[in-house]
């Protein structure tokens, strides 16, 4: 990619503002957006995710938002091939694209690719899904937790198939989970800037309270009711939906649903910001200095 040609990433944990300062910022550079958020991708899929609202989707054109069906099975390596070439494809016309999202495995596959690991061990699976459906989720987030630390505080351990995948590979490879993405040797063909919003962590954290009430009050119970005989699809292993289709299971009470979205909304924002800590040439900055760039030209 011409060296004149850049990415301008804003990346964040959820309910940090994201969507409105990348829509400011394609605005003031004159281009589009292209979002790595793993959820809000399935068209299916709209309160719960918090997809930008019409007047943002209008402001400025948006790639890989409701692009996509639950049905489909997206990975961040199919992710990864589709991106990059609609990056590459607005490069040719644009200076530059904003790239942002939350979805921090899709950012990096992206900008670095993927690192290759061991194929699926069905036998080793099928056991894992086994200890899962007997022993219950948490027995297998302690396994992870013990044997890779790292991984527990990176993946969403809330997504049985994440925190299985992670075992699998541990169990099959000798190696920790998270030594297949810890090359700090690799280089981009993107030429980029990462900006990392990093709001005040209590005022994140009643953002996300606000957003999991403001999504009730729209009808996010409506809509998981309507995806409820989805939920064995892996789009479905989301928060916002899964602690709602407990309550349909008459498991836990609908306040009960509430807090436990907000409680594991909370938790993903921590992975998130753990994640994004990783990148040595990340700019943090709080939301508000991140809009006094845009306001001032800096990008």
């Amino acid at each position: 990619m011409p060296k004149d040609k850049k990415l301008i990433i804003i990346a964040g944990p959820t309910a940090s503002g994201k969507t409105q300062i990348a829509v400011e910022a394609a605005k003031l550079l004159n281009t589009e957006i292209v979002s790595f958020d793993s959820r809000q991708i399935f068209r299916e899929m709209s309160i719960g995710t918090a997809v930008p609202d019409t007047q943002q989707m209008n402001a400025v054109k948006h790639h890989f938002i409701h692009s996509h069906s639950i049905a489909e099975d997206m990975s961040a390596s199919r992710y990864a091939d589709e991106a990059t070439n609609t990056i590459n494809q607005l490069l040719e016309k644009n200076e530059t694209v904003v790239f942002t999202g939350g979805t921090g495995m899709y950012m990096h596959a992206v900008l670095y690719g993927l690192d290759p690991t061991p194929n699926t061990d069905y036998q080793l699976r099928a056991s894992l899904e086994k200890e899962c459906a007997e022993k219950g989720l948490e027995y297998l987030i302690h396994q992870l937790k013990t044997l890779d630390e790292k991984s527990y505080h990176k993946i969403d351990i809330h997504n049985p198939r994440r925190v299985i995948r992670a075992l699998e590979i541990i169990y099959s490879s000798g190696k920790t989970h998270s030594s297949f993405f810890e090359d700090k040797n690799k280089t981009s063909a993107f030429n980029f800037t990462l900006y990392v919003l990093n709001p005040d962590r209590q005022l994140l954290y009643d953002n996300i309270n606000q957003r999991v009430d403001t999504m009730i009050e729209k009808g996010l119970i409506d809509e998981a009711k309507q995806l409820l005989p989805y939920r064995h699809l892996t789009a479905l292993h989301t928060v916002g939906y899964k602690e709602l289709f407990e309550y349909f299971d008459r498991n836990i009470t609908l306040d009960l649903a509430i807090e436990k979205i907000k409680q594991h909304t909370r938790n993903y924002a921590k992975r998130q910001l753990t994640w994004f800590r990783q990148y040595d040439n990340a700019i943090w900055l709080a939301p508000e200095e991140m809009k006094k760039k845009i306001e001032e030209k800096n990008l």
